[in-house]
């Protein structure tokens, strides 16, 4: 990927050392007792009784495992499922004297249990409430986080980008606002926005599942969340949260506008979280955007009052809406300029605009450098010059990020075809260049 500024700036080339200022925002300590974990007591019996039907005979300590909560919380749930004649003991685990109670569903409590399963058939950690979820968001909000130069470099150090470009999106990203990445094909604006995330250091909380009314939306997406070891298994924290790093969510051509809605398994009768909410805390990328099913003008209508507010309006299968934090770094990413992506109230929710220019010869050439020696392919300075001359000077083709990588690929596999080893020279090269130019655009 190369990037090239449309005019140089002169900047001092040389950072300051960024202060440590990683910040943990993590869960409260464990609850205690059944009333401190926000839920109805007939909620965590429902629960546990399907826990218990699909686990069959279970110890405080492995109920504790599934549904995340204490084992002196699982054992006051057993108490009063046991006065409520839903469970019975079934002796101790082990001849250990000091060993748990094993505990299984009497024929009340299957019929419970089957009840239960009716009403939703989600098995797994208690959820927080919505509550609880918005006042941790609004703890970890992704305003705290602080970009420096330092960090910003660290970031991008696998890329060619000039200063000027990094001038642009240090402020952007410690904005916690939205921004447009735009600009011809192939050039980073996706590598940019994963960068981006990269940049930020703390860590925030994420609840397994949300309870709204007495709706489950799962939230926790092990594809999605990076948990944080240094946390894990702690006795100490809720663990109805997950500690992650700032999540970077990333759509493409595939969203569509339902997709931004909560989603309702209707045979297992319970809720998954959209991925833009996935993202709260963090990066949310809406690639090739303008390549979706809807026209881009619906997309910035769906988030005008997220984008302008800072809050988002989310309905259930029920028909009660509730209002959840929009607190994430949106976006957008696309090759279609910004006049032709909204009108004009739309386009003034995106508060950064930020031309990703084709790479100038020079950061080409160093991009074509990088790809040889990653693949141990000898770097020819000349041949390079030469071929740079030819295709992107004289024929007047717009130069790629993408273009080095795709060349020395099929390099190799015209190598390997031609039972020769891998070599760059122009013969190689022209011969490459034949599956990339046809879709090239010319300068004017």
């Amino acid at each position: 990927m190369a990037l090239q500024p449309e005019e140089p700036a002169e900047m001092d080339e040389t950072p300051p050392e960024a202060p440590s200022r990683k910040a943990n925002f993590l869960p409260g300590a464990q609850p205690k007792t059944i009333d401190e974990t926000g839920l109805s007591l007939s909620f965590i019996l429902n629960l546990t009784s399907k826990i218990l039907h699909e686990g069959g005979t279970m110890t405080p300590a492995q109920i504790a495992d599934v549904i995340k909560l204490p084992k002196l919380v699982c054992r006051q749930i057993l108490k009063e499922m046991t006065a409520l004649m839903l469970v019975e003991s079934q002796g101790l685990e082990s001849a250990d004297v000091k060993s748990d109670i094993r505990y299984s569903l009497t024929d009340l409590g299957k019929k419970w249990a089957l009840d239960a399963q009716a009403v939703s058939q989600y098995v797994g950690p208690a959820p927080v409430t919505l509550e609880q979820f918005e006042a941790q968001v609004q703890t970890q909000s992704i305003k705290h986080e602080e970009v420096h130069r330092a960090e910003l470099d660290d970031a991008f150090s696998h890329l060619v980008i000039p200063s000027v470009l990094k001038a642009q999106l240090g402020p952007a990203a410690n904005s916690g606002r939205s921004m447009l990445l735009y600009g011809e094909p192939g050039n980073g604006k996706t590598s940019l926005a994963e960068a981006l995330g990269e940049s930020f250091i703390d860590i925030i909380s994420v609840p397994y599942a949300i309870l709204v009314g007495n709706q489950i939306i799962r939230f926790y997406d092990e594809t999605l969340h990076e948990p944080e070891e240094e946390f894990a298994n702690s006795r100490e924290l809720d663990a109805r949260w997950v500690p992650c790093r700032r999540p970077v969510v990333i759509a493409g051509g595939e969203l569509t506008l339902d997709m931004l809605d909560l989603r309702f398994e209707a045979n297992a009768r319970y809720y998954e979280a959209p991925m833009h909410l996935k993202a709260l805390g963090g990066v949310f990328v809406l690639d090739d955007f303008g390549r979706q099913k809807e026209e881009p003008q619906q997309y910035l209508n769906r988030w005008i009052v997220p984008l302008e507010k800072g809050f988002d309006i989310l309905s259930l299968h029920t028909g009660k809406k509730f209002q959840v934090s929009f607190d994430q770094l949106v976006v957008f990413s696309s090759n279609i300029r910004p006049e032709d992506l909204g009108d004009d109230a739309a386009q003034r929710r995106i508060y950064f605009k930020i031309h990703v220019p084709s790479p100038s010869r020079e950061d080409y050439i160093q991009i074509f450098k990088d790809v040889c020696d990653a693949r141990d392919l000898k770097w020819q300075p000349a041949v390079m010059e030469e071929f740079f001359e030819k295709r992107y000077t004289k024929e007047r083709f717009i130069t790629s990020g993408a273009h080095p990588g795709f060349l020395v690929n099929h390099i190799f596999a015209a190598c390997r075809y031609l039972d020769r080893p891998p070599e760059l020279n122009m013969e190689l090269l022209d011969l490459a260049w034949r599956n990339v130019s046809a879709n090239q655009r010319r300068t004017d």
